[in-house]
């Protein structure tokens, strides 16, 4: 069993890296072939770490549609993709945040440290009263809203803990560098760190996760 983990561990990170170094060489494109592979080689992580008959459903829900959304983004960033992903990574964060509050004790975590999820909001406020005023008329409310849910996912995560929250802090660093290209403000390697970014936040998330539910017996 556990080599079985390692290989389907080191697969993510194989692709991770192919994805990484045609990233640098090209942001989007038919270079980018690994890069719709990658949640669902974390997905195959999880179903096969997870106890048998009790796959964590939430976790795989988030990786699916982080999936359609990778896929989205993959040819281009105009409005029509953006929101595309926009919308499938919105089934992410609302997965994420499901599982987290009914499997991982988000809330229970968050009623012992209150002032974690006022610093989300706080900051998904203080983030859109910035960006929204630069970011095109017809992206401001859908980048609100999907923004809401990405802090709303990163407050569950911070009354998780641990791995789980470092993941989630990762995932929001990334798509807070999105926004920042949204909105006009692009940089060197700024694609390279967006990806860079969710990737380690998704793994983290992943594991992170996977370490707080029930593992089988080893074979």
């Amino acid at each position: 069993m556990a080599i079985t983990k390692g290989k389907t561990l080191g697969t993510f990170a194989a692709l991770a890296a192919a994805d990484l170094y045609a990233t640098a060489k090209a942001p989007r494109g038919p270079a980018r072939a690994a890069k719709p592979f990658l949640m669902p080689a974390l997905a195959a992580h999880a179903r096969r770490t997870a106890q048998p008959g009790r796959p964590p459903a939430a976790l795989l829900a988030g990786l699916g549609c982080a999936t359609a959304g990778d896929t989205a983004l993959l040819w281009d960033r105009h409005h029509r993709a953006l929101l595309t992903g926009m919308a499938a990574f919105l089934g992410t964060q609302v997965s994420y945040t499901a599982g987290m509050t009914a499997q991982l004790g988000a809330v229970r975590g968050l009623r012992t440290r209150p002032k974690r999820a006022a610093v989300a909001f706080a900051a998904w406020g203080a983030v859109n009263a910035v960006l929204a005023p630069t970011l095109e008329r017809r992206l401001r409310l859908p980048v609100a809203g999907y923004s809401l849910a990405l802090a709303a996912m990163g407050a569950a995560a911070l009354g998780v803990g641990g791995k789980v929250a470092t993941g989630a802090l990762a995932f929001i660093a990334s798509d807070a560098l999105i926004g920042l290209q949204a909105a006009g403000y692009e940089f060197p390697s700024q694609e390279v760190l967006i990806m860079a970014g969710y990737l380690l936040g998704q793994y983290l998330i992943t594991t992170g996760w996977l370490e707080r539910v029930p593992s089988p017996a080893p074979a």
